[in-house]
């Protein structure tokens, strides 16, 4: 990759008994949306609180647009704008004021924040609401006056943590539709999510599992990487499906995705006869057993498995050295 906007290096951070990021390393390219995916406890929030210079790692650094984070975090807030889970909106005041105050934080001119506002309360359809509290937004919108708040002063990396978590399909949406619009205006994007379909809509991610980092490439070159299949049997009694082939021959693991189940096998050409006789051998009722695409959380699945499956003799040994 060249020049990349955002590196980091070896980042290892402890708190009192748990390594919440374990010798993280990744780069980021300039105007791209990249995802730092994982579930809670994954290390996400940890990482983007050290990439916005407000936690000093215990190993490693970083760099963002060229500073370095560790070194100057004072510096690099000029450059990145960095919106946490719980974003500062303060709900006493309207939108506008709420925008006025932030483009006063960072020095934007007058003139300028009229302007900047003006296009950015229309992209995210907020232009009828200027003159609202903040608290009497719905959860989407103050997530969407969140993010034109936090892009008041044209940064140049965009820090997002976890920023449609709890919010409504349809404002999730519309939250992504603005992203992808901020690319055009040169803004790279880092963005963390528990949300795995998510991960599907981003250039590149990182998926990450207990501060270590499992993969980092395009969702499509990661879901080509996965190994052996996965076939989804679609069943009115989908639970039942999981709980028949759990310890199936070729079968690795089974996840439930809604009506269906996913089950990780081997080989797909030979297992789908075997698993197709049995589901009848056993009368279960199923409406369609076929090969898929893996989807990014079935590969996530996978590769959680086999990290656990990794750590596990370590973990062992390391007891057995204590005792």
């Amino acid at each position: 990759m060249a020049d990349p906007e955002l590196t980091i290096r070896g980042l290892v951070k402890d708190f009192p008994g748990v390594r919440a990021i374990d010798h993280l390393s990744f780069e980021v390219g300039a105007g791209e949306i990249f995802g730092i995916v994982g579930p809670d406890g994954a290390g996400k929030t940890t990482t983007m609180r050290i990439l916005a210079g407000v936690l000093a790692p215990d190993e490693g650094g970083a760099t963002v647009a060229g500073c370095d984070v560790v070194g100057d975090p004072e510096g690099v807030k000029h450059l990145i704008s960095y919106m946490p889970q719980r974003f500062g909106l303060y709900e006493d005041l309207t939108v506008d004021e709420n925008i006025r105050f932030y483009a006063d934080v960072f020095g934007v001119r007058k003139a300028d924040r009229e302007a900047r506002s003006a296009q950015l309360l229309a992209a995210c359809g907020l232009s009828e609401f200027r003159k609202r509290l903040a608290g009497k937004l719905s959860g989407g919108m103050k997530q969407k006056l969140g993010l034109v708040c936090a892009l008041i002063h044209t940064p140049r990396v965009l820090l997002l943590d976890e920023p449609t978590n709890g919010v409504d399909p349809v404002s999730r949406r519309e939250f992504w539709a603005m992203l992808y619009s901020l690319i055009g205006q040169g803004v790279t994007i880092v963005n963390s999510t528990a949300y795995l379909d998510e991960a599907e809509r981003c250039h590149r991610i990182a998926l990450l599992h207990q501060g270590r980092l499992l993969f980092c490439d395009t969702p499509a070159n990661l879901k080509a990487q996965m190994p052996g299949a996965v076939i989804a049997i679609v069943s009115p009694e989908a639970r039942r499906v999981r709980d028949e082939f759990a310890s199936a021959d070729g079968v690795s693991s089974v996840v439930l995705v809604g009506n269906a189940v996913h089950l990780f096998v081997d080989h797909a050409e030979r297992r789908l006869p075997e698993l197709r006789a049995r589901l009848n051998a056993r009368e279960i009722p199923f409406d369609e057993i076929v090969r898929v695409t893996p989807t990014i959380e079935d590969l996530f699945v996978a590769a959680v498995r086999e990290d656990v499956a990794h750590q596990e003799p370590a973990a062992s040994a390391q007891r057995d050295a204590v005792q």
